[in-house]
């Protein structure tokens, strides 16, 4: 299918908020067809390059959005917040006419080994114990579990993953691997090696 195309320079994950301001000629008209049709629009992380400007490297690997709220200020500007929805994959760049487009397909979870309820459990400890780390540096009280890490009330341990990596504060690259791989059960491995190599970093800058 053919989608509007919204590169940005952060990972956005399945089933987050997504807050945009719209200045550019380009992804005013962007905002304008989706909410003309109802679209949704898709987004990818931009490999290099900027947002604004146009010229930039994408990557493939991105997800669905769909405008929730609108607000138009004049002048082709909007205030627009927006929900994110299933992966998707990117099977060829189109012309940049009037706002870069895309032919992309849904990329749903592939076949593999199951995630069980002790593997989210140990990334949730793990994590756990990093914001443990950062509260005791910074002399703060550390949230609940609940308010960090958030519940999940669906039980589907490959959006739970998407979840806890869109709450722990990992880098921009570690993300979009979470992002890219798979299947639910390389996802749950690439989430416990970002965690570690943050919590390494941390150490690391508190020891200095």
């Amino acid at each position: 299918m053919e989608l509007a195309m919204f590169p940005l320079e952060s990972v956005l994950l399945p089933d987050q908020d997504l807050p945009l301001r719209i200045f550019e000629p380009r992804y005013a008209a962007l905002v304008r067809h989706c909410l003309d049709t109802g679209d949704p629009f898709g987004v990818v992380l931009i490999s290099r390059g900027r947002e604004v400007g146009g010229g930039d490297s994408r990557c493939e690997v991105g997800v669905s959005a769909t405008i929730t709220e609108c607000v138009e200020h004049g002048a082709g500007r909007y205030s627009i917040l927006c929900r994110t929805g299933e992966r998707i994959r990117v099977s060829a760049w189109l012309p940049d006419d009037p706002y870069p487009r895309a032919t992309v397909t849904p990329w749903p979870d592939e076949p593999g080994e199951p995630v069980t309820a002790a593997q989210l459990l140990d990334v949730e400890d793990r994590a756990m114990a990093l914001f443990a780390r950062i509260a005791d540096a910074r002399g703060v009280p550390l949230p609940d579990r609940a308010a960090l890490l958030g519940e999940d009330p669906a039980g589907d341990p490959g959006r739970r993953l998407y979840e806890l990596a869109a709450r722990i504060p990992i880098g921009t690259a570690d993300r979009y691997t979470v992002l890219s791989a798979p299947s639910a059960g390389e996802r749950v491995a690439a989430l416990r090696e970002a965690v570690d190599a943050v919590a390494e970093v941390v150490e690391f800058q508190l020891s200095e």
